[in-house]
């Protein structure tokens, strides 16, 4: 694949394509969210959104997070849609420092462009973290059951009924108004 063209095998450049993104933060959790949901609609027109979970913060100390999954449709490759969900997270106040895993108002993580399964202009595609978080996948599967996952093959349903009886703890969080 050529690396910004957006073509792949079966996949014409100009089609757009379902991508999933995970959103999560844990410093002013609802406006954050909301307000990220709202900017992908201003940019993409129509979000599918995901149930909202609530969950511990992995990998450091911190507040609980706020997770959810989100699906837009789209002309534009990587580089250029992942350097719009920078945006908008910096929009948010996102603060960017050297701990990987630190409390952040936003996270928009880009898990799937459409079934491409690849490194990307330097992203990795379909992204790990599907298989390894409960907060992602479980709201991945919430909104795509039937989507099977572009290297694993299994439905993300599926792979939430292996991972869910040993996932860690997803509360269910109820927005007013929805999102």
């Amino acid at each position: 694949m050529s690396p910004g063209t957006g073509a792949s095998p079966g996949h014409p450049a100009d089609a757009p394509r379902r991508c999933w993104i995970s959103v999560g933060s844990n410093v002013r959790r609802e406006p954050s969210i909301r307000g990220a949901v709202a900017d992908l609609r201003r940019q993409f027109g129509p979000v599918v959104v995901s149930p909202v979970y609530e969950t511990e913060a992995v990998g450091f100390e911190g507040e609980a997070f706020y997770n959810l999954v989100a699906g837009i449709d789209t002309r534009l490759g990587v580089a250029a849609l992942n350097r719009m969900l920078r945006a908008i997270e910096d929009a948010h106040g996102r603060v960017r420092g050297p701990n990987k895993f630190a409390p952040r108002t936003l996270d928009l993580d880009l898990l799937t462009w459409g079934g491409a399964a690849d490194t990307i202009d330097g992203c990795e595609l379909p992204r790990d973290e599907i298989l390894k978080y409960a907060f992602v996948l479980a709201p991945l599967a919430d909104v795509a059951p039937r989507e099977c996952h572009p290297v694993d093959g299994r439905t993300y349903a599926e792979l939430w009924a292996v991972m869910a009886p040993m996932a860690q703890p997803l509360v269910p969080v109820t927005l007013e108004p929805p999102l």
